[in-house]
C-alpha cells in the first residue's frame, strides 16, 4: 500500500512509501481507507510536539470501507464504512473507561500517533472501537466530523450551555466553523465568534454566527459584555493564540464556563482574581467517545451540521500542512483516496 510516512531525515515533513500491511491480529479489522481529514493535531505530531514519531503514519480523521476481519471479530463485517479516529483504543477496565469518560484512559492509544493512522491506502483498527458510519453519509463529511465535528460537539455539551444562552467561541477555522454549526444547530445557542481574520468571520456568519469579533480591531471582552448584557454564559477556544484563553476568561459573565480545546505552547498567565470572584470554571474537553461520534454523524446525516471541505491527494499533504502553519485554510482539508489505484504490497 501507498503512505504518508513521517520522515525522519526530513523533520516536520512526510515522505511517502509503499509498504506491506501487517497480518491482523486478535479484535482487529483491516480498512481499505476512503478519506481522511488533515487536524491540526496531525500538524503537532508530525513535528514532534507531542514526543518524535519517526516512521508513523499519521491521521486519525479516516473513513474507510472494512475488508478483512479477525476470525474472533463480531462487531463489524466486511462492507461495513467505519471511522479511523483519533482515540483509536483504550483499555476498557480503568475507571475512565467503565464511567463514560473513556478518552481519559492513562493506557490509551491515538490513531497516528501512538500506533498507524489512516493517511494510507490501507489502516489496521480495533474493531470494537470503529464507530460505524451512517448510511447516506458522504465519507468527506463523515471524515471532519471524526474528529473536529466529535471535538466540537463534545465541547458544546462540556460547556453546559442551554438554548438561548450566549457562547463565544475563539478561533472560526476548521475546528471553530463546526464549533459554530453545531452549538447554533443542536444547541440552540446564540454564538458570538472570534477570529483574527476577517474572511473567516463572514464564513463564521454564513454558518450561524449571531455576532463576529476581530480582537486586532476592538477590545473584545468589553464589546461582549457590553453585547451581551453581561458576558457569555460559556466559552470555548479552538485558537491555539495563548491570547484567546485570557479573552474568554475576561468575557463569561459571573458562573460562566470557559472550555480549553486547543493546545497552545508554553503555559497560561489567567486573571486569578476574576476567576475566583467571579466563579469562573476553567474546563479541557478532549475529543468525544464512540457515543459521540455515533451521535456527531447523526447530526450530520440530518443536515444540522455542514463540514466545509475541500478534497485534496495525498502527495499534498506537506503542502496542506504549510496552509495549515500559515493559517490560509478555510473549513477543513481532506485526503481523498478513492480514486487511488490501490497497491498491494
Amino acid at each position: 500500500m501507498k503512505a504518508a510516512v513521517i520522515s525522519q531525515a526530513q523533520p516536520g515533513k512526510v515522505e511517502f512509501r509503499h509498504q506491506t500491511v501487517r497480518a491482523l491480529a486478535s479484535g482487529e479489522a483491516l480498512v481499505n481507507v476512503e478519506c481522511c481529514g488533515v487536524c491540526h493535531t496531525d500538524l503537532h505530531v508530525v513535528q514532534g510536539d507531542f514526543g518524535p514519531v519517526p516512521g508513523r503514519i499519521p491521521g486519525h480523521e479516516g473513513i474507510g470501507i472494512v475488508s478483512a476481519i479477525a476470525d474472533d471479530v463480531t462487531s463489524l463485517k466486511v462492507g461495513d464504512r467505519v471511522s479511523i479516529a483519533w482515540f483509536y483504543e483504550g483499555c476498557g477496565v480503568c475507571e475512565y473507561c467503565v464511567s463514560g469518560r473513556e478518552t481519559f484512559c492513562r493506557n490509551v492509544k491515538n490513531a497516528g500517533y501512538s500506533v498507524d493512522g489512516a493517511m494510507a491506502e490501507q489502516c489496521i483498527v480495533k474493531a470494537d472501537y470503529a464507530v460505524k458510519v451512517p448510511e447516506g453519509l458522504d465519507p468527506l463529511v463523515a471524515s471532519s466530523i471524526t474528529c473536529a465535528g466529535v471535538t466540537t460537539y463534545k465541547a458544546a455539551q462540556v460547556s453546559g450551555v442551554r438554548p438561548g444562552q450566549w457562547l463565544a467561541i475563539w478561533g472560526a477555522g476548521g475546528l471553530g466553523n463546526m464549533a459554530i454549526q453545531f452549538a447554533r444547530n443542536v444547541f440552540n445557542a446564540r454564538v458570538i465568534a472570534i477570529d483574527i481574520q476577517d474572511d473567516k468571520l463572514a464564513l463564521a456568519r454564513e454558518s450561524g454566527a449571531e455576532i463576529t469579533l476581530n480582537p486586532g480591531k476592538e477590545d473584545v471582552p468589553a464589546r461582549i459584555h457590553e453585547l451581551t448584557g453581561g458576558g457569555a454564559h460559556s466559552a470555548i477556544v479552538v485558537a491555539v493564540a495563548r491570547s484567546a484563553f485570557n479573552q474568554a476568561v475576561n468575557s463569561v459573565r459571573a458562573g460562566g464556563k470557559v472550555v480549553c480545546v486547543a493546545v497552545p505552547a508554553g503555559e497560561l498567565s489567567l486573571n486569578i482574581v476574576k476567576t475566583v470572584l467571579d466563579g469562573i470554571q476553567i474546563v479541557g474537553s478532549l475529543v468525544g467517545t464512540r457515543q459521540d461520534l455515533a451521535e456527531a454523524f447523526l447530526h450530520a446525516l440530518a443536515g444540522r451540521v455542514h463540514p466545509i471541505v475541500q478534497p485534496r491527494k495525498l502527495e499534498e499533504l506537506n503542502a496542506i500542512f504549510k496552509e495549515m502553519d500559515d493559517g490560509t485554510i478555510q473549513g477543513r482539508m481532506v485526503i481523498d483516496l478513492r480514486t487511488v489505484q490501490r497497491t498491494e504490497e
